[in-house]
């Protein structure tokens, strides 16, 4: 299964139906007569979209059939609790799981979503009690999409988060959430918004819903940690501590990749583990310095752009971001527990030794955080390459 949409060119007769889309459907409704001549013509449409591979083109490139059986299966094996269990006794304790804004309408979401996904949230829950785990539910795709990104469940790259009808539906599914699990044992946090566009996301409508967003969370649980995204792109990683956002366990989750950048493509391994060392560590320490929430490296990854990285190249980078990253006053989140690339699995990593946990920071007494991979929020990478 390729690209749901990728460029398509169709040709048709100016006597023939012109198509325009209409939300999910294609209409034809259209009849048209030429109007430059009497010679036959031909009308070229070019339709070009993202290649985006995430929940909103699993579901509608499947069907709501077999989108569902592929979901399910998925959901039953991608991540059990004998993961849960290997966590909690590799120096885990605590989940970081991403889920989709369409959870709070299970089990019959909006389409083209697929419902199911709120029973597993709840075995993770389960799960985590069982293993002496923590949770925190990242809202990781808001309506209308909040950076344009697959896993965002973007429809067609557009970012149409910023409006107030859905920044409305967004407080709503975090009260939800917050109403659903505040009083479990093994609730730890609920981040209100992953990875806001800097570019189309502005600061202060941002601040508006955060502050929104903490006022319900803390209706429902005192002690929740309430965690705040960073936006993504050209961002002051201050400009979050400065918002006044609420006066009691809050977290500012900020991310940190050496990829999706042309500068460092330019790096070779040394470079790019100075880089974590000289400008990470630095900017970490300051925002533990900070009169404001505790810091969270909310994602990291044990990857790079270095073509035919040795494995001593690989086990020194991630050292260098597990020292760093140790660092931050609530602790860090890799991206991700299970996937089909090998360097972003942890599980990988770790059984491969190119992350070696034993005697790293992960042992001190603030919160390490790991991602529960795509849990309960599921890319399309995972299925198809």
């Amino acid at each position: 299964m390729g690209a749901i949409c990728s460029i398509a060119t169709r040709k048709v007769d100016v006597y023939s139906i012109i198509q325009v889309t209409n939300n999910n459907q294609l209409t034809s409704n259209y009849h048209s007569q030429p109007g430059w001549g009497d010679d036959m013509a031909t009308f070229q449409m070019t339709i070009a979209a993202n290649n985006l591979h995430g929940d909103y083109q699993l579901a509608n490139g499947y069907g709501p059939v077999q989108a569902k059986a592929v979901l399910t299966e998925h959901r039953k094996s991608f991540v059990t609790g004998n993961d849960f269990f290997l966590l909690s006794q590799n120096s885990i304790n605590a989940v970081r799981i991403p889920v989709g804004w369409w959870i709070a309408y299970d089990p019959d979401p909006p389409a083209p979503f697929i419902g199911g996904s709120l029973e597993y949230l709840d075995r993770a829950f389960y799960w985590a009690q069982v293993y002496g785990l923590k949770c925190i539910i990242d809202l990781h795709a808001a309506p209308g999409s909040q950076n344009g990104m697959e896993h965002s469940a973007s429809r067609d790259g557009s970012v149409d988060w910023p409006s107030e009808v859905n920044i409305q539906k967004t407080l709503d599914v975090i009260k939800f959430l917050a109403q659903r699990y505040a009083d479990d044992p093994s609730l730890l946090g609920i981040e209100l918004l992953n990875e806001p566009s800097a570019g189309a996301v502005p600061l202060d409508t941002l601040v508006s819903y955060y502050k929104k967003g903490y006022k319900i969370v803390r209706s429902y649980s005192e002690t929740a940690y309430v965690i705040f995204c960073q936006r993504i792109g050209n961002a002051d990683p201050m400009e979050l501590y400065q918002a006044d956002l609420g006066p009691t366990n809050t977290v500012v989750d900020l991310h940190y990749y050496n990829l999706f950048d042309p500068y460092y493509e330019k790096l070779n391994a040394t470079e790019n583990i100075q880089f974590v060392y000289e400008k990470r560590l630095p900017q970490v320490r300051a925002l533990n310095g900070a009169n404001g929430p505790l810091v969270f490296v909310g994602e990291w990854v044990n990857e790079w752009n270095v073509a035919n990285a040795s494995q001593i190249q690989y086990r020194s980078f991630g050292k260098a971001q597990l020292e760093v990253f140790g660092e931050a006053s609530f602790g860090w989140s890799y991206w991700t527990v299970r996937c089909n690339s090998v360097h972003w699995d942890y599980e990988w990593n770790v059984r491969n030794r190119y992350l070696i946990i034993g005697g790293s920071p992960l042992q001190r007494a603030s919160y390490t955080m790991l991602v529960a991979g795509c849990l309960m929020y599921l890319l399309l990478l995972t299925l198809i390459q």
